[in-house]
């Protein structure tokens, strides 16, 4: 005789099997995924920002339950207070900027680059007094830290026209990502690094003008403004994990890309935006599929070069290039992904 809840187990068994499989053709999951071992940890920390351009690594969600993570975290970095969740073990994986791994890389923090991102978020906002990079100098610039991403990120843009970011600009400590964009509304800064949902903020109140758009705008648009970074210590000791993780976010990219319009819903539905045409601008302004074609190490060259002329880092860009960078996964997963 057949035991009636062993037949009503094997029933949700083979429904759950068949739905996973069915999400997987759907998602576009390799077949050669499921020819992996499996990942040496379960559980997946992510860090969370308020910036709406990271919608693959939201997206990315199902994707990594599909790998075999069974508890995937976001951990919020306004939550926390500390953008350092990556030192703290508080996180495992998180968006990195050119501009900023290198700082890190320069006093030895063990962080370690895996792959490229998109690139095109930025846009300099700036009031009728600045009309170009250059007159930014002697002009009272928000970051919403001092060793924060737009710190870094305009300290590059600045010496790239030959001016000394540490002497040619007031920088103004908005303690905040908010804080940034209020002091910019309120004039007290002449001007400030916007990413999303922020330019489309500003434009819907008609304040300020575009200096630059690092999506259109050379060389800037040549350039990656978000890599895929962890903890080296996480690598080390999963590097199945990291690229099963790498592997789904990466995918996720692909979904921006072709489906903008469910990426952007994803978004609203997960309370990331609350706008679907915000997002779905955003999503369709970036350029979700560039690392499938650019080479990751020529946008940590370009930054590190001009923040190496300026003094803000003293290795030179070859070096912190060699010890903070693992391409491994990455060169896999094109040949895997045909990129």
């Amino acid at each position: 005789m057949i035991d009636s809840r062993n037949r009503s187990f094997n029933r949700r068994d083979f429904i759950s099997a068949t739905s996973l499989v069915g999400a997987a053709a759907l998602l576009g999951m390799p077949r050669s995924a499921a020819a992996e071992p499996p990942p040496e940890t379960k559980k997946i920390r992510l860090v969370k920002v308020p910036a709406i351009c990271l919608a693959p690594e939201y997206l990315a969600e199902e994707l990594l339950r599909l790998e075999g993570f069974s508890e995937v975290e976001y951990v919020s970095v306004e939550q926390t207070g500390n953008p350092d969740l990556l030192l703290d073990n508080r996180a495992d994986i998180s968006p990195h900027a050119p501009p900023l791994l290198l700082p890190s890389l320069d006093v030895g923090k063990p962080i370690v680059a895996l792959a490229g991102l998109h690139g095109g978020c930025y846009e300099l906002f700036a009031n009728e007094r600045v009309r170009a990079i250059r007159d930014l100098k002697g002009k009272r610039v928000a970051v919403s830290t001092m060793e924060g991403v737009e710190y870094y990120y305009l300290a590059a843009m600045v010496a790239y026209v030959g001016m000394d970011p540490r002497k040619d600009v007031i920088w103004v400590d908005a303690k905040s990502f908010d804080g940034m964009m209020q002091s910019f509304v309120d004039g007290k800064v002449d001007a400030f690094l916007a990413f999303p949902p922020q330019p489309q903020d500003l434009r819907a109140m008609k304040i300020g003008r575009v200096i630059v758009n690092t999506a259109q705008d050379r060389p800037w648009d040549q350039y990656y403004c978000c890599l895929i970074a962890a903890r080296k210590e996480f690598v080390a000791k999963n590097p199945i994990a990291t690229k099963r993780a790498v592997r789904a976010i990466l995918k996720a990219t692909d979904i921006c890309v072709r489906e903008p319009e469910r990426a952007a819903r994803h978004m609203v539905e997960k309370g990331y935006e609350s706008r679907y045409e915000v997002a779905l601008e955003v999503v369709k302004s970036l350029s979700y599929n560039r690392w499938r074609t650019y080479d990751v190490e020529d946008s940590l060259r370009f930054f590190g070069v001009r923040l190496h002329e300026a003094g803000i880092i003293k290795s030179s860009p070859q070096k912190l290039i060699a010890q903070g960078t693992d391409w491994r996964f990455l060169n896999e997963l094109k040949k895997e992904l045909k990129a």
